[in-house]
């Protein structure tokens, strides 16, 4: 590699010096501030790991948050053992269902439980006290139909206090919740170890 020569150093300095006022001038226009509705959706991995780690930003920065699991059931993983172990106080995590669809292969049951979940999850929602609630798997519950997406449009544009922030994940993310979210990102699935034969990992999956 060539040491660069003192023009190509000024040069790159002028450029990121030109770079820079312009981002500046761009910042300054965003002072707002809000509750955001954020989804995270598509094939993807990566949507609950994400949206955990926006939870752990909270806690560190010593904001009240709450989890709501809608899809999975009472397998240990590493992130609801580290919540409930060390940042209780901080932090309600409710697992609300009993396994993947597949799994349960009962669908009354199912709808009964993941109502349950949408149940807690708006009282966590309606208390101002929690800055960030994430939904985690809902949209799973929305896609088989155990949760109205209607009703889940409707009650966070009625009743999410203004400064809270809610995350919904899983895929085939409804294009009502779509519209109405703020932030949304679809995880895109380019390679993954499972196609492989490659099983769930501790620390990777869970």
């Amino acid at each position: 590699m060539t040491e660069p020569t003192k023009q190509d150093t000024d040069r790159h300095a002028m450029k990121m010096a030109k770079k820079k006022v312009a981002r500046d001038k761009i910042m300054a226009t965003k002072t707002d501030q809000k509750g955001l509705i954020i989804v995270h959706t598509g094939k993807g991995k990566g949507k609950s790991s994400a949206a955990f780690g926006m939870i752990f930003r909270c806690i560190a920065h010593d904001m009240k948050c709450a989890v709501v699991q809608f899809i999975k059931g009472g397998m240990s993983t590493g992130e609801r053992d580290l919540i409930l172990g060390k940042f209780g106080d901080i932090c309600e995590f409710h697992t609300m269902g009993e396994g993947f669809t597949w799994e349960t292969q009962d669908k009354s049951r199912d709808t009964e439980m993941a109502q349950a979940a949408w149940a807690k999850a708006k009282d966590l929602i309606r208390d101002p006290a929690n800055k960030m609630v994430l939904l985690d798997e809902i949209n799973i519950a929305i896609r088989y139909d155990y949760v109205d997406v209607n009703d889940v449009v409707a009650f966070l544009a009625a009743e999410k206090p203004e400064m809270t922030h809610v995350v919904l994940t899983g895929r085939n993310a409804k294009a009502e919740l779509i519209e109405a979210a703020d932030l949304v990102t679809e995880m895109e699935l380019v390679k993954h170890p499972f196609r492989s034969g490659i099983k769930a990992q501790i620390g990777v999956e869970f």
